[in-house]
């Protein structure tokens, strides 16, 4: 099976080296290349044609989201196939809309848990959107006030955000469906907390918070808890 060829774009040493760390914990992935810079990054990709390109939004020479505008110009001029997946600090809405209408494929906190990260570059790979549950709710936001609006990306089973067709007729979830307890984890499942700060803000065990998860998307029909998370915010669920 060919690995998915991975290149880090990030100035900052000490979170690159962590990002490369989780990612080649799974032998399926290959760190094919790193720059700190979006001039170095650039030409990387134009050597080496990874699969995904992760890049933070913060770049000292270039705004990581020009540097995916010029990615995904070069990408279509040049028939390559690099997927771009943001990381950043930022949360606001301009951000996250202005990465999208780019062409970022996937966007990614940087605070996101190791097993969340390589699940966004699986997902990345395969040709869906991965958007951190935490800002899932500014795509939803834009996309019931701009459903005609290109750069909202359309939502897939494997990872925010829907199809349209899908969000027009999903059905409305019965909140009596979940216990109190449910509606709790799933609160901090859509702020994109991970299963150890779920148990420590809830005070109870981390066997616990993945009984809870696994009812939530037993429950909601979800294949994931970013679907969940989806899913719970266009329901109204959570707030």
């Amino acid at each position: 099976m060919s690995k998915i060829r991975v290149a880090l774009i990030e100035d900052h040493d000490l979170t690159r080296v962590g990002i490369k760390t989780a990612l080649l914990q799974k032998d399926e992935i290959e760190v094919v290349g790193e720059a700190a810079t979006a001039a170095d990054g650039m030409k990387m990709l134009k050597t080496l044609h990874p699969d995904i390109a992760i890049i933070d939004i913060g770049l000292p020479d270039k705004d990581g989201i020009e540097l995916t505008r010029e990615v995904k110009s070069t990408a279509s001029q040049e028939s390559l196939e690099t997927k771009v997946l943001i990381l950043t600090l930022r949360d606001n809405k301009e951000a996250v809309l202005a990465a999208f209408a780019a062409g970022a494929d996937s966007y990614c906190m940087k605070d996101i848990g190791f097993d969340n990260l390589l699940e966004a570059v699986r997902v990345t790979y395969n040709g869906n959107s991965w958007i951190d549950p935490a800002i899932a709710r500014i795509v939803l936001q834009q996309a019931q006030q701009n459903p005609s609006k290109p750069e909202v990306p359309s939502v897939d089973s494997k990872g925010f955000p829907l199809k349209q067709d899908q969000s027009e007729n999903e059905e409305i979830i019965d909140p009596y469906t979940l216990t109190e307890r449910e509606l709790e984890v799933l609160q901090l499942i859509v702020e994109g907390c991970s299963n150890a700060l779920i148990a420590e803000r809830l005070y109870i065990t981390v066997g616990t918070v993945k009984t809870h998860v696994r009812n939530i998307l037993n429950k909601l029909c979800a294949d994931d808890r970013t679907q969940a998370a989806v899913r719970a915010l266009r329901s109204g669920l959570v707030g």
